[in-house]
């Protein structure tokens, strides 16, 4: 089987509801889709949503790179020699993750259109579903208390609140979310750099009876030591988000004891096989595993279910992204229902592709 045919569009997207987190608010966003044709008539579909503070890239910048770059390598290429394919890629494209994890999931599609499977199954197929949390962005405590009650009503199980402004505003906000949605809904908290390290354990120290389940990088990433001494001071599980961008710094974080956890996510790493190898190293080094997302559409979602479901140590999913995007052109590639996330069972990565 060889590559015929390689396209790649942007897909701007508009937010139903805007958010802001500790470095940016957000309002749209733009994924790049991936086609690979094959001389069989099979084809594979990958997404890529670049964002320059955590991937570095720009989707311009992206979407340059799968044209002149991906395009030429993979036309007339086995699409099944995955690992050689991302190796020759990697050295000409060093430093761009999303575009990376948009071939190596065109490639996963094509591999489980070929083999009659779902990805999820070809990888392992530890489990048939996850639950997901649901993120709710830094908004006055009131409308915080409200999105939190209407997303419990809405089934889900999990909560994620961010931060990192103003830890004083954290921990009133996360009390009264407490107070609003009962002892059975679990409540994340990230604070996307924002804090010191004194204001992160204070933060652990005042929302001891909101019993928040865990903290996502309170410190920010240039600063590993920092993440290491909340490690070590706070009661609860600590979890490197921003700091873990690779291999490398899952070795990193896993050798100097600087996480409990950690989250991977396609579009920092590069992708599934990479997502694979980091998820190795952390349960090496006893470390939880969280796969997280961006502002990704559909597909790009089904990715990181994928990986989720083929594992054991992934043990947390907050794959949410997809949720507020309009005009979606994959809707539909995964299946939500009380806030548990289930693949579509098609071969490959279980695309619908609205026209």
């Amino acid at each position: 089987m060889r590559v015929t045919r390689v396209e790649a569009w942007p897909v701007p997207m508009d937010l139903a509801e805007p958010y802001a987190i500790a470095y940016e608010t957000v309002d749209a966003v733009t994924n790049l889709f991936l086609r690979v044709e094959t001389d069989r008539g099979l084809v594979g579909y990958g997404c890529a949503a670049p964002d320059e503070p955590v991937t570095g890239e720009t989707s311009e910048g992206a979407l340059r790179e799968l044209v002149d770059v991906v395009e030429p390598a993979l036309r007339g290429a086995d699409p099944l020699r995955h690992a050689v394919l991302l190796e020759r890629l990697k050295e000409v494209l060093p430093g761009k993750p999303s575009v990376l994890a948009a071939v190596d999931m065109a490639l996963f599609d094509l591999l489980g259109k070929v083999a009659g499977l779902p990805v999820w199954k070809i990888l392992g197929g530890f489990r048939p579903s996850i639950r997901t949390s649901v993120t709710i962005g830094i908004l006055p405590e009131q409308v915080t208390v409200e999105a939190a009650r209407q997303r419990a009503r809405e089934g889900f199980q999990a909560l994620k609140l961010k931060g990192g402004l103003d830890v004083e505003d954290d921990v009133a906000r996360t009390r009264k979310v407490r107070e609003a949605v009962g002892p059975d809904i679990e409540i994340r908290f990230d604070a996307n750099q924002g804090y010191s390290v004194q204001e992160a354990l204070r933060f652990v120290r005042e929302t001891r009876g909101a019993r928040v389940e865990l903290l996502e990088q309170p410190t920010h990433k240039g600063e590993p030591h920092q993440l290491g001494q909340v490690v070590r001071g706070a009661s609860i599980p600590v979890m490197a988000d921003e700091s873990l961008m690779g291999l490398c710094d899952a070795f990193r974080l896993a050798r100097n004891d600087l996480a409990d956890m950690v989250n991977v996510k396609l579009m920092k790493v590069g992708g599934i096989a990479e997502a694979l190898q980091v998820n190795a190293v952390a349960r090496s080094a006893g470390l939880e595993v969280m796969v997280g997302c961006m502002d990704e559409a559909a597909l790009s979602i089904a990715a990181g279910l994928h990986f989720a479901l083929s594992r054991p140590n992934v043990i947390y999913a907050d794959l949410d992204g997809h949720l507020d995007l309009v005009g979606d052109p994959s809707a539909g590639s995964v299946r939500l229902a009380n806030g548990v996330l289930y693949p579509n069972d098609a071969p490959g990565l279980g695309l619908r592709l609205k026209s």
